[in-house]
């Protein structure tokens, strides 16, 4: 059995990790004495055991001390997105009830005051106190919400600081909430994700024993925001394995490259949208070489490009699998696997004492091996609940303990593929059918740069149409596309319609940039319910 695993402040306190950020090395350990002096004062602001504060900042090392020092007095650390504007962080301050809310307020010379000035105070009337963090150094004017006292960093630490005698110890900790991250909360109001401090720590160690990062020096990137749990969980992997970890405040392929080609990292893991852009600036195709695994997180469709451009440069890439309520990183392909294996979704769970199983969303009937259906996982490292959503937990979770994931997917000899969302995954002929099957080959047409397919109602019956984006300069034909999906594929899979568009539609997400598959299957029945009022032909539309 799993070992319960630490509290964050044990944990980062062990940790040989140190954070380098714009310049200046600190460490982990140093951090969470920090946190000691911030949790002091958040304590003098009122926050307690169960209490939230609120961190909209982007990735920092006062981020760090910040969570720490909420995880020292049991409180629970809020993750915002710094992409997020007024209403959206109204509606996550307000319903979590945060206390406290920390930002950077010239982050990116975005006005985040501004956004700020937006919010009505009545819609977050549970703050305490606005602090504004400044860790590029040159403190600027603290940013204001209303009459909320309005506090800068450097006095609320020091203020923890002669707040008294030293934090009580307290053995509960491992037990607490201590982070919540929302949902992407495309249909409705994003729900509130909730670990506990074991869960995290735990889920850490069992990624680094399974990606095989101990007992190495090599630093880890992290440019994922913390803000999602993709980041959070890489960042928890990297002082797990006591690592050095280069922090970045954001994305870029140039530091992203030389970081790894420089300082020799083994392992990375990154959206996929990330990786082409670092491999656009691999010339030589040498500067990668140093990466024993890079995991990937399919966002845009088309990993076997992907694949195709990482194996010429020496980089060896392994399909992941993971989302909020089990954490990222969840499960992962070996990276000695056959292409066709490392190419998909899942593989086999970071934790020994996971179980997962397949159900037919019709009959409810267990599946076996090979057969499509509906996720279920049932792992220690499990969040807690949807923070203040009781009857969403209660729907997500079965009697027995296994979460509902709502993707689809299947056993395998490794451990398990993940194929999509339920909402994405298309009843076609009786069967299941995931629309990254039909993207894949739509692909290999002459001229596609990328694809999307959703699932449609055409002459009564379910079917598929799919919307492509053009190479610069290139025409699609939609006679092409559904000829070349015929020859390769079941008939049922073939489109019925095809449209060129020039961009999809995507809505940011703490971790990564989505495509509202939705807005796109909204679209491609209007057009086909037009067309059939009219009696014009579907087929090979262009």
């Amino acid at each position: 059995m799993t070992a319960p695993g630490p509290s964050i402040p044990a944990f980062c306190a062990a940790s040989a990790t140190q954070v380098t950020f714009r310049g200046r090395t600190v460490a982990i350990a140093e951090l969470a004495r920090q946190g000691d002096d911030a949790a002091r004062a958040l304590r003098r602001l009122g926050v307690g055991p169960g209490d939230r504060i609120a961190l909209w900042l982007p990735n920092c090392p006062e981020w760090f001390a910040l969570f720490i020092a909420a995880a020292r007095i049991g409180a629970i650390a809020v993750m915002v997105n710094t992409r997020y504007r007024s209403t959206e962080v109204a509606d996550i301050v307000g319903r979590s009830g945060a206390k406290a809310l920390f930002l950077w307020p010239d982050f990116r010379a975005i006005d985040f005051p501004a956004i700020l000035a937006d919010i009505d105070p009545a819609d977050v009337d549970s703050l305490a106190a606005v602090v504004s963090v400044f860790p590029a150094g040159g403190e600027g004017a603290a940013a204001r919400l209303g009459t909320v006292p309005a506090l800068k960093y450097g006095a609320f630490l020091a203020e923890g600081a002669r707040s008294g005698p030293p934090l009580p110890a307290r053995t509960d900790l491992p037990e607490a909430g201590v982070a919540i991250f929302t949902t992407s909360g495309t249909t409705d109001k994003p729900k509130f994700v909730l670990h506990s401090q074991q869960s995290a720590t735990r889920h850490a160690l069992d990624v680094i024993r399974a990606f095989g990062m101990t007992g190495e020096a090599s630093p880890l990137l992290q440019t994922l925001p913390l803000c999602g749990v993709f980041g959070f969980c890489w960042a928890l992997a990297a002082i797990a394995a006591g690592r050095p970890m280069l922090l970045e405040d954001s994305f870029s392929a140039e530091t992203g490259v030389a970081a790894i080609r420089d300082r020799r990292v083994s392992h990375l893991v990154a959206t996929d949208d990330m990786l082409h852009a670092m491999l656009d600036l691999d010339a030589d195709r040498t500067a990668l070489r140093s990466l024993r695994m890079a995991g990937f997180a399919a966002f845009s469709g088309d990993p076997g490009t992907l694949m195709d451009r990482c194996e010429a440069h020496g980089v060896p890439l392994v399909g992941l699998y993971g989302m909020s309520e089990v954490m990222a990183l969840f499960a992962a392909q070996p990276p000695d696997a056959p292409r066709e294996q490392r190419i998909k979704g899942a593989g086999r769970p970071v934790c020994a004492e996971t179980a997962v199983r397949v159900r037919d969303p019709a009959s409810g009937a267990l599946l076996g091996r090979g057969e499509t259906g509906a996720l279920e996982i049932r792992t220690p490292n499990r969040m807690l609940g949807y923070f203040g959503n009781p009857d969403a937990t209660a729907e997500a979770i079965d009697d027995d303990g296994f979460l509902r994931t709502g993707d689809a997917g299947y056993l395998d000899e490794t451990g398990f593929v993940f194929l999509a969302r339920m909402g994405d995954a298309l009843r076609l002929g009786g069967f299941l059918v995931a629309p990254e099957e039909i993207m894949a080959r739509i692909d290999e047409v002459p001229g596609v740069a990328a694809s999307q397919v959703v699932g449609v109602t055409a002459g009564g019956k379910p079917r598929c149409a799919a919307f492509v984006i053009p190479e610069a300069g290139a025409t699609v034909s939609g006679a092409a596309v559904i000829g070349h999906c015929r020859t390769g594929l079941a008939a049922y899979k073939a489109p019925v319609a095809v449209w060129e568009i020039e961009a999809f539609p995507t809505t940011p997400s703490p971790n990564g940039t989505k495509v509202q598959r939705r807005k796109l299957q909204q679209l491609a029945q209007t057009r086909l319910d037009a067309m059939a009022r009219t009696g014009a032909p579907a087929d090979g539309l262009r």
